[in-house]
């Protein structure tokens, strides 16, 4: 018996770390294949896979120019994670701020009133999310 597709809608699609490095590099731009190949550093075989999930949901869409392949983000049916998602970003968001509070105590508490601002710690995580996602955990 075929095993039943996961990958039907956005929300599964995006759920694979792959996907998500391939659609990053699609929001730049319509890429080929083989640039994908190269931006990601795997095999042809495994972006082509992760390409017919996206296109399967209606994430990427494809033109054929020749023997090339070129692929361009179709983000609209990513509203529907964003809908869901963007309730959690407000939690967050008002935690931080909270964070941020207790810190600035804690600095005051302590006689650190000179220490770097505070409110930069959640870019610095952003911005360094996906190596701690792949397990890097080299500093800067």
């Amino acid at each position: 018996m075929a095993r039943a597709a996961t990958t039907t809608d956005a929300f599964n699609a995006v759920a694979e770390p792959r996907r998500r490095e391939i659609l990053d590099a699609l929001a730049g731009g319509e890429r080929s294949v083989g640039d994908l190949v190269t931006r990601l550093g795997v095999a042809q075989p495994v972006v082509s896979k992760h390409l017919r999930v996206l296109r399967e949901v209606g994430l990427v869409r494809v033109r054929d120019e020749g023997r090339q392949r070129y692929y361009r983000l179709d983000a609209a049916p990513l509203r529907e994670v964003y809908e869901w998602v963007k309730d959690y970003e407000q939690l967050w968001s008002e935690r931080f701020a909270l964070l941020d509070e207790v810190l600035e105590d804690l600095k005051t508490q302590h006689g650190l009133e000179d220490a770097p601002e505070l409110g930069h710690e959640r870019e610095y995580v952003y911005e360094h999310e996906h190596e701690y996602e792949h397990g890097s955990t080299e500093q800067e």
